[in-house]
């Protein structure tokens, strides 16, 4: 996840920036910048939202003009089209919940740093035999959690993770613990009731519980 001709507004790596990236999926544009304010203002830089409604290209946009803290990416990526929306957004990291080589090809051609999607021992050498060493690994729980990353990590000890996919304040620090997690992606910093009353304050309050793992 460090193309060697990333632009240099653009993070190393995506995995040491936070603990814990937030998963946002915006159907407003226009909550995209408060709500990320109250992300960085508790400790979580790194946002990913996800390509999943109409307004999340307009919300990374805005996100990327107006908030110079945030480190704001593209997740949900599955097609070089949406690689070059994200870019053109002004996206600054690339997410994927799998990946195909037309994908990783137009992720790495991007020059961002990117997270292609993994769930199988057979998907994570793939991408080693193309020395893609940082991964989202998803859906994490379903994909057998930290049992299944903790059989990973003797065999193929070049990969680094980011699990996403059914984690919890809860279960987040047993993922951290591991050695080839580097961060976790997560929603519960975003409680639906929240999000709807557009209660930022809260959303703060709940990113600094989360970035406060780091340490835990």
């Amino acid at each position: 996840m460090t193309p060697s001709a990333a632009p240099s507004h653009s993070p190393a790596s995506v995995l040491d920036l936070a603990p814990v990236v937030p998963v946002v999926v915006i159907h407003d544009a226009a909550d995209a910048v408060p709500l990320a304010r109250a992300l960085v203002a508790g400790g979580l830089p790194a946002i990913e939202v996800t390509l999943r409604t109409p307004a999340a290209l307009d919300a990374i946009r805005a996100v990327a003009e107006q908030v110079p803290d945030a480190v704001v990416g593209a997740g949900t990526v599955i097609s070089p089209g949406g690689v070059a929306q994200a870019v053109d957004a002004g996206a600054r990291f690339l997410v994927s919940p799998g990946w195909t080589p037309a994908l990783l090809r137009a992720m790495r051609e991007s020059g961002l740093p990117f997270l292609p999607g993994v769930s199988t021992a057979s998907e994570v050498v793939a991408l080693l035999e193309q020395d893609v060493r940082e991964m989202k690994f998803f859906p994490a729980e379903a994909a057998g959690g930290t049992a299944y990353l903790t059989s990973l990590s003797a065999p193929l000890p070049g990969a680094r993770f980011c699990p996403t996919g059914g984690i919890s304040l809860a279960s987040a620090p047993s993922y951290l613990a591991l050695p080839n997690v580097g961060c976790v992606g997560g929603t519960w910093m975003l409680p639906p009731d929240a999000m709807a009353a557009r209660d930022w304050p809260r959303v703060e309050t709940l990113a600094r519980e989360a970035a406060a793992l780091r340490t835990a």
